[in-house]
């Protein structure tokens, strides 16, 4: 007789969730976004524009190539990835196991407004695009 375990989740450095929180934190995009690319991929002209603050995925409207930008930092601490289809990459993005449990996190306790400090330290990090 087989025993199946439940799955244990990932567990990551300290350094990594701090960079990934103040990433979220800084974003242009709301914790309703990532509360959606839970369960479903999101695609970047859902996320820009008007579009976007209907959906209540950001606050003010924004062009594509920031809400490509703001992606691709998220992609690179971490927390989303991109969807792939039989025709390769999609414009489309979901949460990885990382992002899954901060908005996890985020749900259970609202989070804090980022304060200068996320700013500079986001800044730096996203500039130098430290590896850790």
């Amino acid at each position: 007789m087989t025993v199946f375990e439940p799955p244990v989740a990932f567990t990551y450095p300290q350094r990594t969730l701090e960079r990934a929180r103040i990433a979220l934190l800084c974003s242009p995009f709301s914790i309703h976004l990532f509360s959606q690319m839970r369960s479903s991929s999101v695609s970047v002209p859902t996320i820009s524009l008007s579009s976007g603050v209907q959906h209540g995925y950001t606050i003010q409207p924004l062009d594509e190539l920031a809400v490509d930008n703001g992606l691709n930092w998220l992609i690179q601490v971490g927390m989303l990835r991109r969807e792939v289809d039989g025709q390769g990459i999609t414009d489309s993005f979901r949460l990885t196991p990382l992002g899954r449990q901060l908005v996890e996190e985020y749900q259970k306790n609202p989070p804090r407004q980022a304060t200068n400090s996320d700013r500079l330290n986001n800044a730096i990090n996203r500039w130098l695009r430290l590896p850790f």
